[in-house]
């Protein structure tokens, strides 16, 4: 039997992983990650744009603004920061 650590079993885990732009770097370790995705109306059928903001955990502050990120969810970093950078 493997024994899998810690590291392996954040990175196996693929629930909740988002991408997204970074709209803010102003934060010290953390951006702010706006993640869009197109949904459909229910009744109507017409597909359209869902915008949302996440904060994430970045430790070594190398994500600028305009950056392509993908962030993961993970435990409370803080009160706001459930999400941290994978790429």
């Amino acid at each position: 039997m493997k024994i899998k650590t810690k590291k392996e079993n954040i990175e196996m885990k693929t629930s909740n992983t988002l991408s997204g732009i970074v709209i803010s770097d102003k934060m010290n370790k953390t951006v702010v990650v706006s993640v869009s995705r197109f949904v459909k109306h229910p009744k109507y059928g017409k597909f359209y744009k869902v915008n949302k903001k996440y904060k994430a955990h970045d430790e070594q502050n190398k994500y600028k603004t305009g950056d392509k990120v993908e962030i993961i969810e993970t435990r409370p970093v803080s009160k706001d920061k459930r999400f941290r950078i994978v790429k």
